[in-house]
């Protein structure tokens, strides 16, 4: 019976349950977690701007800031004419019709971006990481397309509504995320209802949820395939949907035929993980910033437990044990051991940790984090614990310099990317080459509205 379903069993393309989560306006709601302040203010991240520098370009824009017009992509000289920046070394910096502007901190935004893959990796067995603030998750093994009993929400819809409570309790930056059969619709789900939605699709109504939509909502129709599908007269996805394959095949070759299906709410293509994590840790918020020891140990042994616990049920052993330790107002530290091998040590995970958090006995803190790092998936021969210090001597690092594959921010080499004043981002186009034929010097956004800065490192 290889191949075969017991009768009755829905088809394959019926059960799954894809996760697409994207991250709203990300680089700002990084800005916004380290300064609470600028939450509903207009805010606008990029380079360029300062006095004296030549070249820039909006990375990415908060929702405010674009009911002045202001995109990500958008040459920085003309964000300061449609939004000026607020002058805050000023008595009064408020001002009417001006906004707030910040660099580009890629460090901080991997780091915060680690923390969010943290929680999809535990929510799911599947994760394709697409970008630094997108993913899909394959749930099909973890939730299903049934109805809740005595109500109209599927079981799925439950889940993906705990991965978003998650992102938002753990990490503290909002998350748009759709859910589908397949990763295509999915894809459009999430962008449906943005900021911070949750758009379900199930089976059986993907085609009428896909119909009214403009084409270039189809995942794969960027704006120059959009615009040759017009004068074609397709202008929707149910026109798209409806059109002539072979026709689209000749205009397009294989691409037709993949936009027509996707237009049409197929897509088999398999949610492929992007390789084993590089970590696993788990974090904890405080309800108000505390100096309490007694507190502050407590919740680090629960998180070492828990965090030794995932190692051990994911068959994984590591080489070095970390915390990380935020201070109001949101100023991350890390510190680390490294082991001069790979363990499977509960104990040794709390110990250290514990060892690791006495530095901060003086210390306000309003977040506690216990990370397992330079993991082993193979059947080693665990390390001794002897000398477990290891060739590092035991030294750690403060906040914004490079350590623990990237919780503290590692050094990037997107960082420092110049972008000329026209806003070309070619460099920063989109991770998942959603439209081929990207016209030269033509600025690329996500469906979001945020300049892609690059892949998941």
């Amino acid at each position: 019976m290889s191949g075969e379903t017991l009768p009755g069993t829905p088809p394959a393309e019926e059960r799954r349950v894809v996760l697409h989560v994207d991250m709203d306006c990300f680089y700002a709601s990084c800005e916004r977690l380290r300064e609470p302040e600028l939450v509903g203010e207009p805010l606008v991240v990029g380079m360029g701007y300062d006095a004296g520098e030549a070249h820039g370009a909006v990375a990415t824009a908060s929702y405010e800031a674009r009911e002045y017009g202001v995109e990500s992509a958008q040459a920085i000289s003309k964000a300061l004419e449609l939004l000026p920046r607020i002058d805050e070394e000023s008595d009064d910096p408020d001002a009417d019709g001006a906004g707030y502007y910040r660099p580009v901190d890629l460090d901080f935004y991997k780091a915060v971006s680690e923390d969010v893959k943290d929680v999809l990796h535990d929510c799911a067995d599947v994760v394709r990481e697409v970008s630094i603030d997108e993913a899909y998750l394959d749930v099909t093994d973890r939730t299903a397309w049934q109805t809740v009993a005595g109500g109209d929400r599927t079981l799925a819809e439950g889940f993906a509504r705990h991965v978003k409570e998650r992102i938002s309790r753990e990490v503290g930056v909002p998350a748009s995320i759709g859910v589908a059969p397949n990763m295509s619709t999915a894809k459009v789900a999430s962008d449906y209802d943005k900021p911070d939605g949750l758009t379900v699709v199930e089976p059986g109504e993907v085609r009428e949820f896909l119909a009214p939509l403009p084409v270039e909502a189809v995942h794969g129709v960027g704006p120059v395939t959009a615009r040759k599908l017009g004068e074609l007269g397709i202008e929707t996805a149910g026109d798209l949907a409806s059109a002539d394959p072979g026709e689209l095949e000749g205009r397009f070759g294989g691409r037709g035929r993949e936009m027509y299906d996707r237009a049409r709410g197929r897509d088999d293509r398999a949610v492929t993980p992007t390789g084993r994590p590089k970590s696993l840790s788990r974090e904890s918020a405080f309800v108000e910033a505390t100096e309490d020891n007694e507190a502050k140990r407590e919740k680090v042994r629960a998180l070492a437990a828990d965090v030794a616990d995932r190692a051990r049920q994911r068959g994984a052993m590591y080489r070095t044990i970390g915390i990380k330790v935020v201070t109001p107002p949101f100023d991350v530290n890390t510190r680390a051991k490294s082991l001069s091998g790979p363990v499977d040590d509960p104990d040794l995970v709390e110990s250290v940790a514990l060892d690791l958090l006495t530095e901060f006995t003086e210390s306000e803190v309003r977040k506690l984090g216990v990370r397992v790092s330079n993991l082993s998936f193979a059947a080693e021969e665990q390390a001794s614990l002897d000398g477990w210090e290891g060739a590092d001597g035991g030294e750690s690092s403060a906040a914004g310099q490079p350590t623990l594959d990237g919780w503290d921010a590692p050094e990037s080499e997107h960082a420092e990317a110049a972008v000329a004043d026209k806003g070309d981002l070619r460099h920063w186009a989109d991770a998942d080459g959603s439209d081929d034929e990207t016209e030269p010097s033509r600025p690329r956004r996500r469906g979001d509205g945020q300049a892609s800065l690059g892949d998941f490192e």
